[in-house]
């Protein structure tokens, strides 16, 4: 388990204060908009909520990761499943890869700036043809003297309407599979590069997601991040941190539905007493906290596992696989004591009923996550 941590509990305080002022007033309008404003990551970065974790000579912090994963969890226990994500696109996936791959030049010129919110970051994997097979991307980035010249295209690109910077795994040799994917930090405001619509989703109504498109981007050698063609062996020595957060996101969300299920039950009355005195609310909560209990400790565990650089990509996959199942069972379960009301977009079940189905689709789906976890007990 990890240690009580007053520092981390006054930082969490801090930002649950935050979140009352600046997101809790508008995140309705957010979510019918379809979008957050721009504007609120430069006030997450003013306030010190992103990439906390980055080390101080880049403008961040330094804390331990748990510090970062806390905003993750946080803002999903609030509801705010957007904002989990977004946070999650950008200080758990984008930042970690230039801190752990980038060179000194490219860290320094993209780190403060996503500290401060000036810069907002994404990765591009996804293609319409290539999901969870990274080895099948088409987008093509061929060196030409000093440039890479960039062609493709990406989809469901989450922080893509608002990025400034994404990571973009590409094809630098097109005639291999793995050992031809190379990682690229490519700045959104250069010609050819086009954002097309914010995708209408399900859920995360208000987490931007996009199409990219790549019409002979020129982008600087310099911004080759690593070496090419190990960008396939880059994304699997990072996915385990994205997967950490996708269960970060679900154990917040778990937390959150218990706890506007609990209210519900205590104030609802049917057939002459409280919903919460029936004794099939009453096992439906206790199992559903049961659950959160046994995802907390596996949680706990990988963060304590992931801080000591001994977290496997197996037991990171396991980790996503099982907290996002347990996030949908217990959301299905939970709106089910909420009746008609739980099917009401303005009762906060319904938001953390719909928010959870994605979870076990990005970040390589659940089906994915078994397989690599098979291969490490039975081989291909």
């Amino acid at each position: 388990m990890l240690k009580y941590d007053s520092d981390l509990e006054l930082f969490r305080d801090n930002f649950k204060k935050f979140m009352t002022d600046y997101i809790q007033p508008h995140y309705e309008l957010w979510e019918s908009n379809g979008i957050m404003p721009r504007e609120i990551w430069n006030l997450l970065g003013e306030n010190g909520f992103l990439c906390v974790d980055v080390p101080e000579e880049y403008g961040g912090y330094g804390v331990p990761t748990n510090y970062s994963l806390m905003l993750v969890e946080e803002s999903a226990r609030a509801g705010y499943g957007a904002l989990s994500t977004a946070l999650a696109c950008h200080s758990e996936i984008a930042a970690p890869y230039i801190v752990n791959i980038g060179t000194e030049y490219q860290k320094n010129y993209w780190l403060p700036k996503m500290v401060s919110g000036e810069v907002v970051g994404a990765i591009g994997m996804t293609e319409p043809g290539a999901g969870s097979d990274v080895q099948a991307i088409r987008t093509t980035a061929i060196l030409s003297d000093d440039h890479y010249i960039l062609n493709g295209s990406k989809t469901f690109i989450s922080n893509g309407q608002h990025a400034d910077l994404v990571i973009l795994a590409v094809k630098t040799d097109p005639q291999a599979r793995a050992k031809g994917v190379s990682l690229l930090l490519v700045d959104s405001h250069i010609e050819g590069f086009k954002k097309g619509q914010n995708l209408h989703k399900i859920g995360l109504h208000s987490q931007d997601t996009s199409e990219l498109f790549f019409d002979n981007v020129k982008v600087p050698q310099a911004q080759l991040l690593g070496e090419e063609g190990q960008g396939f062996k880059y994304l699997m020595q990072e996915l385990p941190r994205e997967r950490t957060s996708i269960a970060s996101t679900a154990l917040g969300a778990i937390r959150g539905a218990i706890d506007v299920t609990i209210q519900y039950v205590q104030e609802r009355q049917a057939f002459g007493k409280k919903i919460g005195q029936f004794q099939n609310s009453r096992f439906v909560i206790a199992q559903a906290k049961i659950d959160e209990q046994a995802t907390a400790a596996f949680y706990e565990q990988n963060v304590n596992l992931y801080m000591k650089n001994k977290l496997t990509v197996e037991t990171a996959a396991a980790l996503k696989s099982f907290s996002t199942d347990m996030q949908c069972k217990i959301a299905d379960n939970l709106l089910q004591l909420f009746g008609g009301y739980g099917y009401m977009s303005e009762y906060p079940i319904s938001r953390f009923f719909v928010d959870a189905r994605i979870q076990r689709i990005y970040g390589g789906t659940n089906e994915i996550m078994k397989e690599i976890v098979a291969r490490n007990l039975l081989g291909k």
